[in-house]
């Protein structure tokens, strides 16, 4: 059945207070997702997020953000009180995150509703860290200790506890009990705001695309509580880190720095920690996205220490293994195989057997000097059709920039005209596609430029920053969008 959707992240909702929520306007944005007709919201990863505020880059796998926590949703279950958070600075510009400000003061206002809620709650909390223990327990701690070694790398930390012992993690659960309690009760909030929008979602028809990183961070509890299934010395730092070679789009390469996993060992525990992280992402999201697909099967390692991405070597892994077993532990599991990038036949040979829908982009399909597998008519009906993702310019940003000769093609083949809008032609265009899901970036959807980019890979300082503002999701809006939907025939009857 065709069906289509919009991108956003959470983060990108309008907001007072600094940073998108899983409040209010979460719940309006899903009205207007029903109103214009779609079926799926497509996020980014919602995990917590550290150094250069990447959601790809984060503490943990399992755990919520707890920038998303709703202040306002709070304060109706009687945690705060409106002055608990409105009187600090969440930033002056509407259209972008502030993550210094987050950093700053968001931790302060939950510490009041943990001192307010905690004892309140403790019968649900205790019901949910048991459901969630397999993950919660470890990250509560990881979390704690990570605060009381002034927030360093737990490659940093102490040898005894970098290592796990377990007389020095019982040790410091001990001393660390009100930090421990603190981040999981962050936890419970965040998990009981999530689960109550997913409902509200799937019952107006709207269903969650969720995203999940191939790789983990370096500093996360993933790898201080799994170091056997990473590739990592004897002081537990990554003997090679991800990254892909370089390409077209990148003279150096990409360097991401994750520590790379040692596939004999996953194979060895048949794959159960990948089985379970899959399974979690199955249980809070309706279809899962995974990021870098094509790492399933072959993956590039760079040595530590490599300022460029240019050494790296290609290596094997066991996608098709694991994927078997995923099948058969986890029934009608729904996947998105993001598998764009630097594609060799191995890469081919996975995807036909796994039968999962990869993604064609349209911003990719447009050179005029060479033939593209991401021009529309060549896009398969099991595949889910972008014009661009989060790693892309928008549709506005890439014709303000092109090549003549590649926007003069793209003018050409997708009849664009100002009066219709670049971008309404582009969409126009996807959802005409055959792929099963078409799913639009709101930022091409608004006609925005450069300014509005999510993300630049390679990049810090500037990225994970856009934010809609609060009067833009209008009925015009939704019914313009309904309309060009219906007409190409993905609206569910």
């Amino acid at each position: 059945m065709r069906k289509s959707g919009i991108l956003m992240h959470i983060s990108s909702l309008p907001s007072k207070y600094g940073v998108g929520t899983l409040g209010e306007e979460a719940y309006k944005f899903v009205d207007f997702l029903k109103d214009s007709g779609q079926s799926f919201w497509q996020i980014l990863p919602i995990g917590p997020t550290s150094f250069g505020d990447s959601p790809y880059q984060s503490p943990s796998t399992y755990a919520g953000n707890p920038y998303f926590i709703d202040f306002e949703l709070l304060m109706h279950d009687g945690l705060l009180e409106n002055g608990d958070y409105e009187r600090y600075d969440w930033g002056k510009d509407e259209e972008k995150v502030d993550f210094n400000a987050l950093f700053q003061n968001r931790y302060k206002v939950l510490r009041r509703a943990y001192r307010n809620g905690f004892e309140r709650d403790k019968k649900e909390v205790e019901k949910f860290k048991k459901e969630n223990e397999y993950w919660l327990l470890d990250y509560g701690l990881f979390m704690a200790i990570k605060k009381y070694f002034g927030l360093k790398s737990f490659l940093q930390w102490d040898m005894s506890i970098r290592r796990g012992e377990k007389e020095e993690r019982e040790r410091y659960r001990e001393i660390l009990k009100d930090d421990i309690d603190f981040y999981i009760y962050v936890q419970y909030l965040f998990f009981k705001q999530w689960r109550n929008l997913k409902e509200y979602a799937n019952k107006n028809g709207v269903e969650i695309i969720g995203d999940i990183p191939i790789y983990v961070a370096e500093d996360s509890v993933d790898v201080w509580s799994n170091k056997e299934i990473f590739c990592l010395d004897n002081d537990f730092n990554p003997i090679e880190v991800a990254g892909c070679p370089p390409d077209a789009f990148s003279e150096n390469g990409q360097l991401w720095g994750n520590p790379l996993y040692n596939w004999e060992a996953l194979k060895n525990q048949d794959f159960r920690w990948w089985i379970n992280r899959i399974k979690y992402a199955s249980s809070i999201y309706d279809v899962v996205r995974i990021d870098h697909f094509r790492a399933f099967s072959s993956y590039y390692g760079i040595p530590k220490g490599e300022r460029t991405a240019k050494n790296g070597s290609w290596k094997i892994a066991y996608g098709e293994e694991l994927f078997k077993r995923v099948k058969e532990e986890i029934s009608n599991v729904r996947i998105i195989a993001e598998e764009l990038g630097v594609l060799s036949q191995d890469v081919y040979e996975l995807m036909e057997k796994v039968d999962f829908p990869g993604m064609k982009v349209l911003l990719f399909a447009f050179n005029s000097r060479e033939d593209s597998d991401y021009i529309p008519y060549k896009i398969e009906a099991n595949s889910v059709a972008y014009i661009g993702t989060h790693d892309n310019d928008t549709y506005m940003g890439w014709v303000n920039k092109a090549d003549g000769e590649d926007l003069n093609f793209a003018k050409k083949y997708m009849n664009l005209t100002k009066e219709e809008g670049y971008n309404w032609g582009v969409i126009r265009t996807l959802l005409e596609t055959k792929a099963e899901i078409s799913v639009i970036q709101m930022q091409d959807i608004l006609g925005l430029g450069n300014e509005a980019r999510m993300n630049q890979p390679s990049t810090l300082g500037t990225n994970w920053l856009w934010r809609s503002k609060k009067d833009v999701f209008t009925k015009e809006l939704s019914s313009k969008l309904y309309e060009v939907t219906k007409i190409f025939g993905r609206i569910p009857k």
